[in-house]
């Protein structure tokens, strides 16, 4: 339908109470009038090209109270859905707050939905879904689950529908599109109507022809530069680029040529500035503010003064001071929008940014300049499309302020033709949907919308990819010569290839005769979480014995991150992330320089976890969205890894799930920053002053919480309400009795400890989700069970593991593992030997689950003084033959975190200390732990050889030195001698014969770690 020229109207046209929606206009426009009587008198779908600027948002408020006009006549009981997607989030946020409090006076509910959270209970309440392509294709993609929802949508707006030709995003929007009819056509629905605006399409009959269907086909709009309320001047610009110079070098030359361009166009007004990348960027807008200076009204100078104090980035903060702000990815959302808004203002006379912020953000400029046309795509540079340069150009014009626009695109000599051309024409839009066939095909398939061949080619013909191959067949590698039918045909091969593949890799299951296809448990993850199919491959390589840097680096490798780039000037900072001997590092850095995507995403993960400062705010940015990104990778290998037979591969990863959703290691010091109120610097300060567990925190003063974090009163009681009200989980395992056949059982049981608490308040939340993972030391999964606090509270949960010899395994291990909260994870061992007999020792709260810690291994280095004396002569004259009495006890290795704990905190029975109980002491080190060990009852005292000296004498001993080196007096002496039972214990740990392996019940008096810790200098 052609644009046919029409006088303006007025809203007396509408309803008086739909007229306040559009009370910022006087009439409707061109556009707005030639659209008005096709929306109003007209039930099919609508597909709109106009300039940017001219006015088609109010087409999409046309279409809406429009629908709600039918719904008056029908007496509907506002049960309805209306849903809007755009690419940018920064636009459904504008948008958003542009049309909830329009529509909240006519009763309509709006939401915004673009995160990573979100499921359709969130969106039951609301008519109008603001969201992006991907978030509405990840909440359709279990559409059957919840059809009441999905049959309640009526109207479908598609904002800045030229995405639809980029090559990683338009599959997206082709799939929900195709999805929202297929729902319409299973549910036996009216069709969906379908109302799409663009700026920069050309084919826009294309899109009709595929919005549309053969009962209803849809209508479109193209309205060219005429109607645009700002005209527009379009420039090429061609410099001169030697042979050898590379075309980094060349957009450093454009930098330093933008000075004359913005002298000479810009008129004094403000002025937008394109650049292909972050770096460019910082560079141009450096540039710009040592050759240019500004004479600013005194309105001006407060407003930038103003809005300057609230930036967070220093550089961006000068710059602004200089009349220059620069935009991209990597800057915080909140200065983002600062700068936006002085440049809207006017006050910011130059704005530097990336190619992104021309698609969608409102920020209208009276100059627009392209800085160079090439961009950095997959790590390599090509030329802008088409569809971007337009996008860029078209934000040249501010309707409020100007009558005309110019915009310039400054490029080498050679492709100056190309862009002149390319301004004069329109870029035909095609598909990218054969690109990613893998991954939608068994999205549908997994939704049962396709079930055998023959329904997959029908799916196919409702995609815009079908649309395009029979106009373009070449150009998606078809036969140019074919017609319909062989042009169909390819089509079928091409969907027959990819189910082959996807059968490969056992993610559907196609029955015998090649038709029926159904899908596995593997294709519901990988839709489910919205994988790609490159990502689950790396998932059919993991083999079951990985440890967790391991788990890690595979995650780093996913296809996913294809669009993290690794720069030049950020790798100082990722290797000293990685390796740093004056500095925190990583837990686990990797060999040599950061040289890869891979090792960057890793390496930013790992700062993130380990609270470490990322020292490039760009970096930070990005950490946030890798970490959010890789989160969702580990949930779905998670629930991979449950279905497979390994224990050691799920634990870890389950492990890195619950680390990477927290943002904490399992082991953080950091723990309290998951508190309320309670964010990085407090939980900083926390962990410094030793606040580094749950139980620490609950049984500290809580005045001396509020003095280390500053706050008043009752501040540190509301703190360990919090941590009181955390669940506290009992784990035991226990051997029962055999049966027949020398069959055993292992009873594993989980309990809340504190249910009361629990019943009133959870902490962890309401829906808050744990798991019980069981496993043996031959990497064994005996048991992966999932449940909620709720259901803890109701009864225990208990686990019956079945063990038949001779595959006995030595050790059961099981981990009650959080999915949301560090901190709370409890395991315990069940150790059994060929006589069944066992010893079972528990993991208390806060200790990690899978790597022990590093236990600190401290030297007596004190010097001994001159009344000890060996127990034995033989002993004596071992110790006389090394060269002093230090060196002796230098040779003693304690482990002082061993001595330390009691038996029931040991994690692993490869801790216990080793002694003799069936030989004599043999080395230096032996003859320590003699030195050190009492036994206690006669039983006991015949498992080992006698102590060599007495504790008291050893203690008495040290005590005097003590005294002397300092010149103390007798008194003092008492005194401190005195104070040695606060250093004495009983009920120690247990200990393992290091000859015969036998675990001894013995306890040990001497508390040396804290012993030595007194007396040792220093």
């Amino acid at each position: 339908m052609e644009f046919q020229p029409l006088n303006y109207s007025t809203l007396e046209d509408l309803p008086l109470k739909y007229r306040q929606i559009f009370q910022s206009y006087s009439s409707f426009n061109s556009i707005q009038t030639q659209t008005l009587s096709h929306i109003f008198n007209k039930k099919n779908s609508l597909v709109i090209t106009a300039p940017t600027g001219s006015g088609k948002t109010v087409i999409l408020e046309l279409a809406i109270v429009k629908l709600l006009m039918n719904f008056e006549k029908t007496n509907f009981n506002n049960d309805f859905k209306v849903v809007y997607v755009c690419p940018v989030k920064a636009l459904c946020n504008e948008r958003f707050n542009d049309w909830e409090p329009k529509f909240r006076c006519l009763g309509i509910s709006c939401i915004e939905v673009t995160g990573d959270g979100g499921d359709y209970f969130d969106l039951v309440g609301y008519n109008l879904i603001i969201t992006t392509p991907e978030k509405w294709d990840s909440l359709t993609r279990k559409w059957r689950d919840n059809a009441g929802l999905v049959q309640l949508v009526k109207l479908f707006l598609i904002d800045e529908v030229h995405l639809l030709g980029d090559f990683k995003r338009g599959p997206v929007l082709e799939a929900i599109v195709c999805r929202m009819k297929t729902v319409s056509k299973v549910l036996k629905l009216e069709p969906v109507r379908f109302v799409a605006i663009s700026a920069t399409i050309y084919n826009v009959e294309d899109l009709a022809l595929w919005l549309g269907s053969k009962d209803s086909p849809a209508d479109f709009f193209k309205f060219g530069n005429d109607v645009r309320p700002v005209q527009l001047q379009k420039i090429v610009k061609g410099y001169y680029q030697p042979p050898k110079q590379s075309d980094f070098l060349f957009d450093i030359q454009l930098s330093y040529k933008l000075k004359t361009v913005i002298l000479d166009y810009s008129n004094g007004k403000p002025s937008l500035v394109f650049c292909s990348t972050r770096k460019s960027v910082l560079q141009t807008a450096k540039i710009l503010s040592e050759q240019l200076t500004f004479h600013f009204t005194q309105t001006q100078l407060e407003n930038l003064s103003d809005g300057a104090a609230f930036i967070t980035d220093n550089k961006l903060r000068e710059l602004i001071l200089c009349g220059i702000g620069y935009h991209h990815a990597g800057v915080t959302s909140e200065d983002r929008h600062h700068v936006q808004n002085l440049f809207a203002s006017g006050s910011l006379p130059i704005l530097v940014a990336t190619s992104t912020l021309a698609m969608g953000v409102n920020l209208p400029a009276h100059l627009v300049v392209i800085k160079s046309t090439k961009q950095y795509k997959a790590g390599r540079l090509e030329e802008y499309p088409e569809s971007s340069i337009l996008q860029m150009i078209g934000r040249a014009g501010r309707p409020q302020f100007d009558t005309t626009a110019i915009a310039i695109i400054m490029t080498k000599n050679d492709t100056v033709g190309k862009y002149e051309k390319m301004l004069e024409s329109k870029e035909v839009i095609e598909s990218s949907l054969h690109l990613h066939l893998p991954e939608y095909l068994n999205s549908e398939i997994v939704l049962y919308t396709i079930t055998d061949l023959s329904v997959a080619m029908e799916w196919i013909c409702n995609t815009f990819l079908y649309v395009r191959a029979m106009k373009n067949p070449k150009y998606y590698g078809l036969d140019p010569s074919g017609n319909r039918f062989k042009i169909e045909k390819g089509l079928e091969l091409m969907c027959l290839k990819e189910i082959n593949g996807l059968k490969k890799a056992e993610l559907i299951e196609v029955s015998d005769n090649g038709m029926d296809i159904s899908p596995t448990a593997h294709g519901r993850l990988m839709s489910h979480f919205y994988l790609s199919f490159e990502t689950f491959k790396i998932f059919l390589q993991i083999k079951g014995t990985e440890t967790m840097d391991e788990i890690l680096s595979s995650l780093c490798e996913a296809h996913e991150f294809c669009e993290v780039q690794l720069r030049v000037n950020e790798r100082k900072t990722l290797n000293e992330l990685n390796r740093n001997k004056n500095r925190d590092h990583i837990r686990f850095p990797m060999t040599g320089k950061i040289k890869t995507r891979g090792m960057k995403v890793n390496c930013l993960i790992q700062a993130c976890l380990g609270c470490l400062h990322i020292q490039d705010p760009a970096l930070y940015q990005e950490s946030v969205r890798i970490v959010k990104i890789a989160e969702r990778l580990a949930k779905c290998l998670s629930e991979f890894l449950s279905k497979k037979p390994h224990h050691k591969s799920i634990l870890n990863t389950t492990i890195l799930a619950k680390c990477l959703h927290s943002k904490l290691w399992e082991d953080s010091p950091y723990l309290s920053r998951q508190l309320d109120r309670i964010g990085p610097t407090l939980g900083t300060l926390l962990a410094a002053c030793g606040k580094t567990s749950f139980t620490v925190i609950k049984n500290s003063n809580p005045r001396d919480l509020e003095g280390i974090i500053n706050r008043a009163p009752p501040f540190g009681n509301h703190l360990q309400e919090a941590v009181e009200h955390l669940p506290k989980y009992g784990l035991t395992a226990n051997l029962m009795q055999s049966g027949p056949n020398n069959v055993h059982r292992a009873n594993v049981r989980v309990t809340l400890l504190n249910a009361d608490d629990i019943r009133k308040k959870n902490t962890a939340g309401e829906h808050h989700w744990v798991i019980l993972i069981v496993g043996d030391t031959n990497n064994n999964l005996l048991s992966y069970n999932r449940f909620t606090d709720f259901v803890l509270l109701q009864k225990d949960i208990e686990v019956v593991i079945r063990l038949t010899y001779p595959d006995l395994p030595h050790k059961l291990i099981a981990n009650v593992i959080s999915e949301q909260w560090v901190g709370i994870d409890v395991a315990t061992e069940l150790i059994i030997d060929s006589s069944a007999e066992t010893v079972q020792i528990s993991t208390p709260d806060n200790t990690r689950v899978k790597k022990k810690k590093k236990i600190e291994h401290v030297k007596l280095n004190q010097t001994l003084p001159n009344n000890f004396h060996f127990g034995k002569k033989s002993e004596g004259n071992k110790a006389e033959e090394m060269n002093s009495k230090n060196e002796f006890v230098a040779c003693f290795d304690v482990d002082v975190e061993i001595i330390e704990k009691p038996a029931e905190t040991f994690q692993d029975v490869e801790m216990i200390p080793e002694i003799s109980h069936c030989d004599t002491f043999k080395s230096p080190k032996s003859q320590a732990y003699g030195i050190i060990q009492k036994g206690e009852g006669e039983e006991e005292v015949n498992h080992m050889r006698k102590p060599l000296l007495s504790l008291e004498n050893i203690y008495e001993s040290l005590a005097k030195q003590r005294t002397n080196e300092r010149g103390g007096s007798r008194r003092e002496y008492q005194n401190f001698n005195n104070t040695k039972s606060g250093y004495f214990f009983t009920g120690g740990p247990l200990k393992k014969c290091f000859t015969c392996g036998k675990v001894i019940g013995n306890k040990w008096e001497a508390y040396l770690g804290l012993l030595q810790a007194e007396y040792t200098e220093g």
